[in-house]
């Protein structure tokens, strides 16, 4: 017999959260899911930063079985638009689809979106290739997009040992791995934090990170109170589940590091982490120390990728990691195609900027290396 699917629009904070049991089931039916998509993360992350009469849960079941989810939100600026639940906290952003259900599916997700939609454009930021999201975009009816969003660094699900034989030179690798014997000397010693400790484990990472970049430019956010308030209620959940690992660095007795990885069938990603500035002081080399637990992790676990996450800073780049671009995805139906192509106008104009930006201060790195021009 054909299934028979039904579609929901679910716009109440108390639904939402009766929803964990059934959104659970399909996240672990979606390969391509990442953590930014697990129930604890969205939900938690909604009672931080949502607001009354805006969310926007697409669903989709077959008979009582819940097949397919997009987690949306109504914004107004720039345009009218649904964007994913998670916001500029979350790496990746994607729908649930279950692996197991065929095109008609995707069909009636799509469907359910473009009715949800209405009089706003659908704006899906950072999505990863091969989200889910991306069967969406294949079968969208009406006119659609497709930019690039972040760039994230991925690398091999590989031993320690071995992402280090991949660095490019022979002294490259001597270093890397005096700085690994440099760790051990140390005698920094590293524990995975159990379920019922880790509360108390992600208030230390949120001190440690407010101290290690004291008097540095550092992302606000990460230091406010619902920020706090969202990690400690989401994380928790996502350890007991698997979709998080919470590990602590000891000197001495006292806890001198506190890293959060994320986990998914795919991938494995390294969060967030605080680390005490006595790490620097006895020239520990954190990123490496982070990296090797982030390799422990995932060893033996079929994950195929090791994500360094959003951001292309340098000292990502010396373990030689590939470049992933994240994409937008932008859907939008006939009588709101205006709105699609204002956002188009909107995502050029940003772009040449950035360009002009950057040849302006190639000029003046030129200049300045040059003589500061006219005496």
């Amino acid at each position: 017999m054909n299934p028979t699917y039904s579609t929901e629009l679910v716009s109440d904070q108390g639904s939402f959260a009766e929803l964990a049991d059934d959104w659970g089931a399909l996240y672990r039916r979606c390969a391509a899911a990442t953590p930014f998509q697990s129930h604890a993360w969205l939900h938690s992350w909604w009672l931080s930063y949502g607001r009354r009469g805006r969310l926007r849960l697409v669903l989709v079941r077959d008979g009582g079985e819940l097949v397919a989810a997009a987690p949306l939100m109504r914004v107004g600026r720039p345009v009218p638009s649904l964007v994913p639940l998670g916001g500029a906290i979350s790496d990746y952003g994607d729908v649930l689809l279950d692996d197991e259900r065929g095109e008609p599916a995707v069909t009636a997700l799509a469907e359910g979106l473009s009715a949800a939609a209405r009089t706003a454009l659908i704006d899906l930021r950072e999505v990863r290739p091969g989200a889910a999201a991306e069967r969406i975009y294949d079968h969208w009816r009406g006119p659609r997009r497709r930019v690039t969003d972040s760039v994230c660094l991925e690398l091999p699900a590989l031993p320690m040992d071995e992402l280090v034989s991949r660095l490019p030179a022979a002294k490259t690798q001597q270093r890397a791995r005096a700085k690994l014997r440099r760790l051990a000397a140390l005698g920094i010693e590293r524990q995975v934090v159990p379920p019922d400790e880790v509360d108390k484990a992600l208030r230390r990472l949120i001190e440690l990170h407010q101290l290690q970049w004291q008097g540095r430019k550092v992302t606000s956010e990460h230091l406010r109170l619902r920020f706090c308030e969202h990690l400690v209620r989401s994380v928790g959940p996502m350890v007991r589940s698997g979709d998080a690992v919470v590990t602590e660095f000891r000197l001495e007795d006292d806890v001198v590091a506190v890293d959060l990885t994320l986990l998914s069938r795919r991938l494995a990603g390294g969060y967030l982490y605080g680390a005490h500035p006595c790490l620097r002081e006895r020239r520990a080399d954190v990123a490496v120390m982070l990296l090797d637990a982030c390799a422990e992790h995932i060893r033996g676990s079929g994950r195929g990728v090791l994500s360094l996450l959003r951001g292309n800073e340098p000292y990502k780049h010396h373990w030689r990691p590939e470049t992933v671009v994240n994409q937008r995805l932008l859907l939008a139906r006939r009588h709101t195609a205006p709105l699609l192509s204002a956002v188009m106008c909107d995502v050029a104009a940003r772009r040449r900027g950035k360009e002009l930006l950057l040849h302006w201060n190639g000029w003046r790195e030129r200049k300045e290396r040059d003589g500061g021009g006219r005496s």
